[in-house]
């Protein structure tokens, strides 16, 4: 297609390509990107100087990004009256990846979630989160620069799926009879909430995570659950995970028991440790002992609270960068709300999203023009120039707006 939401592709840019599981990425990509409600039309307007700033820096004339807007949200249902047009989803698919400010979430009936609807039509599986400390971002932990980890949630399953029947309705009295029938008795007065975590969704996100990890040398590899409760669910994620890394990386893989009894406490040479933690003991862990964490894999509902959770050891989520992938396309965005009280008041930290277009560079394969934005974020946060979110809790910090915190990053790439 030329044209999506009626808006024309651009003619200076070229498709990138999924040819045999790998991405084929050309030199000047056209990238669909949604502006985002409330604050990100202002975090886009200054993450986008940045991403060019690096583009230009780190390749001159050679690449570039010809940026494509694409429509979710109160934008697209002042021009379409729909909160997701069909359009964007399909120039999404159609240009495999793209990046994102937040989205107000409807209020009434329909879509629950924008965000929720975006990972599950096009299905993308994997939300990834890295948690790291910037030197010099107020923490509310002693030690934040201990926690390093990149957590892999699921992302269409548990009790994301949607799946509930309304307290009173046919629906719920049909489905708790149903479960009266197997031996469940539930109170008549409940709402039902269904939980499906399946072999097929487990493992194709263990497998993203495992192949990251050997890939980056990073380890071990965590699955986080609370089997010990839910062991049909849970359980089963936490022995579907570890019977992933057997059959399809055993030579490259050791379990924590193995190493504990086969290997005397020391895992052989290049082999990745998996090992599994129940999800209350782990949010003690990343507190605790959280330099003994490296990469993550979760269940939908426990990455969501775990990655916010992590995400405020290291100063919260304006600095918490996010993305949502799949086999076919990938979905880069800012992980925080839309505060409609500061939009177009050029105040609001840009960095989720600043960050979130560095693992999108990672993913394209630019990875010059990621770590540039990466190291001109850490410096800029450094010499404490930062927007108010953050002066406010930094002794002798310089207040900037947001468009001049993107001058400063782009100063020190």
């Amino acid at each position: 297609m030329d044209s999506f939401n009626g808006m024309k592709v651009p003619s200076n840019g070229q498709r990138i390509r999924i040819e045999e599981g790998q991405l084929r990425v050309p030199p000047h990509p056209i990238i669909p990107f949604i502006e985002g409600d409330g604050t990100g039309r202002d975090i886009w307007k200054a993450s986008r100087r940045v991403f060019d700033a690096a583009v230009a820096k780190a390749y001159g004339d050679s690449r570039s990004i010809s940026w494509f807007e694409v429509f979710a949200g109160e934008k697209a249902h002042e021009r379409f009256g729909e909160w997701l047009p069909k359009d964007s989803v399909d120039a999404i698919r159609e240009f495999v990846v793209a990046i994102k400010g937040p989205l107000t979430t409807p209020i009434g009936g329909g879509i629950r979630s924008l965000n929720v609807a975006l990972r599950q039509v096009l299905d993308l599986y994997a939300c990834v989160r890295p948690v790291r400390y910037f030197p010099g971002v107020p923490s509310p932990v002693k030690n934040p620069e201990r926690l390093n980890v990149v957590i892999f949630r699921e992302n269409t399953e548990d009790v994301y799926a949607g799946i509930e029947f309304q307290q009173g309705t046919e629906k719920a009295r049909k489905v708790i009879e149903f479960l009266g029938a197997l031996g469940h008795q539930i109170r008549p007065d409940s709402g039902i909430g269904i939980k499906p975590i399946s072999a097929f969704g487990t493992q194709r996100l263990v497998r993203r995570a495992i192949r990251y990890a050997l890939e980056r040398g990073r380890g071990p590899l965590t699955l986080v659950h609370k089997g010990n409760i839910m062991k049909f669910t849970e359980g089963a994620f936490r022995d579907w995970g570890y019977e992933l890394a057997h059959q399809e990386f055993g030579d490259r893989t050791v379990t924590e028991q193995e190493v504990s009894e086969k290997f005397g406490g020391k895992a052989p040479p290049g082999r990745l440790i998996i090992n599994d933690r129940i999800a209350d003991s782990m949010f003690q862990q990343v507190l605790t002992r959280s330099a003994e964490y490296a990469v993550l894999a979760t269940p939908n509902l426990n990455g969501d609270y775990l990655s916010d959770a992590c995400a405020a050891q290291v100063g919260g989520l304006g600095i918490a960068p996010g993305a949502n992938i799949g086999d076919t396309a990938a979905l880069f965005e800012a992980t925080h709300g839309t505060a409609p009280k500061y939009a177009d008041k050029d105040v609001i930290n840009p960095g989720s999203l600043i960050l979130s277009g560095v693992m999108l560079f990672e993913h394209i394969g630019w990875p010059e023009a990621a770590t540039l934005i990466n190291d001109g974020f850490a410096r800029t946060i450094a010499q404490k120039r930062v927007t108010y979110d953050l002066e406010r809790l930094m002794d002798g910090a310089q207040k900037l707006r947001t468009s001049e915190f993107a001058d400063a990053i782009i100063e020190n790439v």
